[in-house]
């Protein structure tokens, strides 16, 4: 019997910023060209892993299940911004959605693996000397622990 062939998936990661929407075309166009699926992954950031920034103690649950909520009403208006956008692009029409909550780079490393993704599409800020040093970047570490290609995709204009 033969075995029924893995559809090929390539995870674009999103913040919601211009840098996703442009990692997230690049990707597209490229989805298209391998019949490949889109999966569009926001990492909702995990509060305990910043106890006290973004949430009372004692109201942790009540304030993750809204920020679950506000993220996944994000996702929906940045995906129909970007369907409209790109109207004639098939595999942003059918890309898949998925929010979980983490650590971004842990989480989407994790997910690529659970996924099986051929490869990580990552939008980059571009920051370069002290504010990279100060900020680091999500991308770098993406880059620097996946087992799978990652394409890091630069803006093409000034922002």
């Amino acid at each position: 019997m033969a075995k029924k062939k893995d559809k090929n998936i390539l995870l674009v990661p999103v913040d919601f910023t211009s840098f996703s929407e442009e990692a997230l075309v690049f990707a597209s166009g490229l989805a298209k060209c391998l019949s490949a699926q889109l999966l569009v992954l926001h990492v909702i950031h995990d509060p305990l892993e910043a106890p006290g920034f973004y949430a009372p103690k004692g109201k942790k649950k009540k304030y993750l299940s809204s920020m679950e909520d506000a993220a996944n009403e994000m996702m929906e208006e940045f995906m129909k911004k970007m369907r409209e956008a790109h109207p004639k692009s098939d595999t942003l029409k059918k890309a898949n959605q998925l929010l979980v909550v983490g650590t971004p780079v842990t989480r989407i490393i994790e997910i690529a693996k659970k996924k099986r993704a051929k490869m990580i599409f990552v939008g980059s800020h571009g920051r370069t000397g002290l504010s990279h040093l100060l900020v680091g970047s999500k991308a770098e570490r993406v880059v620097q622990l996946s087992p799978i290609p990652v394409v890091v995709v630069k803006t093409s204009r000034e922002k």
